[in-house]
């Protein structure tokens, strides 16, 4: 449940925690003190221009990852400030609530914090459990058949119940799915960086275009778009056509700016 109860005070700044799972009010504090030490303490994940990932542990010894939006910048101030739209890390929260309600992986939401000055929108802070899947599918980019085949079968009965869901990931790309194989053979996914969601009707359109960001040879892709439009009960011709056609403007784009790190077939 999100709130607007006052927590908390950090550098002048009002800290206010929107959302905090009920498995983990014991936690309440520790996990309010964690802005305070994300430029100190923790090990790093990631780190981009403008988001940093660490991994804490709870006191109870779990692994808990916390993302750091920074601020938003120009009219994205007043946009996320006022509700107009809202923030990513509120986005996250709620969105993981809904997939993990369908039966799809994603971590689970622990805390979404906000840092707010004048009303303002500064930083803010999304504390999840860590996967434990300990690969992603940029490995696919340089996978052999024997690995990138099952990898495409299962991922496509995977994507086909999401869509079936009414949920698409807008950034569906290698480094936002994560996957292992569990001791029964079967391949599981989970899904991060999950702001960016759509939720309606997708179609045979949509749902193929959405492997475009996709690693991996041709053929893993064309396995994978034709056990999707089988489970989804699409043409499967004329899935692999929008789904290649896709992938040839996303990646010849991609290029003009970017080396691709790994042998694209168009």
């Amino acid at each position: 449940m999100f709130t607007k109860k006052k927590c908390s005070t950090f550098a002048d700044n009002m800290i206010r925690m929107q959302f905090l799972s009920t498995r983990y009010q014991q936690y309440r504090d520790f996990l309010l003190a964690l802005p305070a030490r994300m430029d100190r303490e923790g090990e790093y994940v990631y780190g981009g221009k403008r988001n940093l990932i660490k991994r804490f542990t709870a006191p109870d010894g779990e692994q808990l990852i916390v993302k750091r939006f920074h601020r938003p910048r120009f009219l994205n101030i007043l946009v996320y400030s006022w509700g107009l739209r809202k923030p990513k890390g509120e986005r996250a929260c709620r969105y993981a609530a809904v997939l993990r309600d369908h039966h799809i992986g994603t971590p689970e939401p622990i805390a979404y914090i906000e840092e707010r000055q004048g009303g303002l929108l500064r930083e803010s802070w999304l504390i999840t459990s860590q996967c434990p899947y300990g690969h992603l599918l940029y490995e696919m980019g340089t996978a052999e058949p024997e690995v990138y085949e099952p990898v495409a079968h299962a991922l496509a009965v995977f994507t086909a119940h999401m869509h079936d869901e009414g949920i698409l990931h807008k950034d569906f790309s290698p480094g936002n799915i994560l996957w292992d194989r569990k001791e029964d053979g079967n391949i599981v996914f989970s899904l991060v960086d999950i702001n960016r969601m759509y939720f309606g009707d997708i179609d045979i359109h949509r749902g193929c275009a959405n492997f475009a960001r996709l690693w991996g040879p041709k053929r893993f892709i064309e396995i994978l778009v034709r056990d999707y439009a089988r489970q989804r009960h699409f043409d499967e011709e004329k899935a692999v056509v929008i789904a290649l056609e896709a992938r040839r403007k996303f990646w010849t784009r991609f290029r003009k700016k970017h080396d691709v790190p790994f042998q694209l077939e168009l």
